[in-house]
């Protein structure tokens, strides 16, 4: 079956399967940044945007995003690397396996949240998971972005 997506302000044609799920058709289709860690929705690896709004990609079939905008970390890139550098800036990079997924998250709740408390930053995390950390370092760059210091 053949979908019709806009993906990071481009219209694209993809050919999918029936029961193909995003995360994978976008993989398939060169968008590196989308990643598969659980299978099971509870890691955040695969985190987009569909309508602006952070979705999990591999719990989503392919045919539900025919006539979508979708938006990945590709789309991002200059908001995407100004987060990266605070990251960096506060030690709390680790491997990266994580990161596309954890990004974009934080930069919607940026675009959701107006001067959000921890609790609230904590509670919109929620399933983006790393394994390489203890979250301090990565909750004091959000603060930091988010400029709720």
């Amino acid at each position: 079956m053949q979908i019709e997506i806009i993906l990071n302000g481009k219209k694209v044609a993809l050919n999918v399967k029936n029961d193909e799920f995003l995360a994978d058709t976008l993989r398939n289709h060169g968008v590196f940044s989308v990643r598969k860690g659980c299978d099971t929705t509870c890691c955040g690896l695969c985190t987009i945007w569909i309508e602006e709004k952070p979705v999990l990609s591999c719990a989503m079939l392919s045919i539900r995003a025919n006539g979508k905008n979708i938006t990945t970390m590709e789309g991002l890139q200059e908001e995407a690397e100004e987060f990266a550098q605070v990251l960096v800036a506060e030690g709390s990079e680790q491997c990266g396996f994580c990161s596309p997924g954890f990004i974009m998250t934080v930069l919607a709740m940026k675009r959701e949240l107006k001067n959000p408390n921890e609790e609230e930053i904590v509670h919109y995390l929620t399933g983006n998971l790393c394994r390489c950390t203890g979250y301090l370092g990565q909750l004091r760059a959000i603060k930091k972005y988010l400029g709720v210091v």
